[in-house]
């Protein structure tokens, strides 16, 4: 049975809109995201920042549910404010989505690692955007088809390594993670594995208690870090 949010643990209610943070040093990008925010039934946006320090004290002091991230940005990036936040237990209840120019490359590997729970780009049409807010707000992982194949290769390429409480997966918890490194939702899953999506969630949830990771993302790191794959 799902859990309902409780207050301060970063998930919205159903009764409250997605409060937003946006992080970026162009002033065009921010206006944009902002605009959008605000014509979106069911979110608003609580402040701006320019740069990773900046986006560390919007953060503390606004605890919004999601933040829209920069990674390069001038002084303290937004990969050394994400690794902060990550590492401040009362900042984990914000979800960061990274807004990037660059699809694919080491900023998002970093990014994934220190705990990003989703990528987007910056050109992307506005019902992308909307949607990424609404799909980390909720705790999942937003990693298009694309992105999870360049991570998957270049964690591939530091080889797996220990991860604390993988061995205590059942064969079929580590099946289900490993299906969720390949960037797959539980409905496609449950198509792929001829189950039902209540299933694939079962087994998915208790592979992320059993890990502790902090949201599907994390699990995602983690199912790569520990080298899981499918079966043959």
């Amino acid at each position: 049975m799902a859990v309902p949010p409780q207050p301060g643990d970063g998930r919205p209610s159903p009764e409250r809109v997605i409060r937003v943070g946006i992080a970026d040093d162009q002033a065009v990008v921010r206006m944009g995201l902002r605009a959008l925010l605000e014509r979106e039934p069911g979110m608003e946006c609580v402040g701006e920042a320019v740069d990773g320090a900046a986006a560390l004290i919007l953060v503390r002091r606004t605890r919004p549910d999601v933040l829209l991230l920069d990674i390069r940005m001038p002084g303290m990036d937004g990969l050394a404010a994400l690794r902060a936040m990550a590492a401040d237990p009362e900042l984990r209840g914000t979800r960061i989505v990274v807004v990037t120019t660059f699809a694919v490359d080491e900023y998002v590997f970093a990014a994934l690692q220190a705990g990003a729970s989703g990528f987007v780009l910056k050109d992307s049409a506005p019902d992308e955007l909307v949607n990424a807010v609404r799909v980390v707000a909720a705790g999942e992982a937003l990693l298009s088809p694309a992105i999870t194949r360049k991570v998957i290769g270049l964690f591939g390429r530091h080889g797996a390594e220990p991860v604390e409480g993988i061995g205590t997966l059942t064969p079929r918890e580590r099946e289900m993670a490993a299906w969720v490194a390949t960037g797959r939702s539980n409905e496609e899953i449950a198509r792929e594995l001829t189950i039902s999506p209540d299933t694939v969630r079962t087994h998915v949830s208790r592979a992320m208690v059993k890990l502790r990771a902090r949201d599907r993302a994390q699990l995602v790191v983690f199912a790569m870090r520990a080298g899981l794959t499918l079966p043959s």
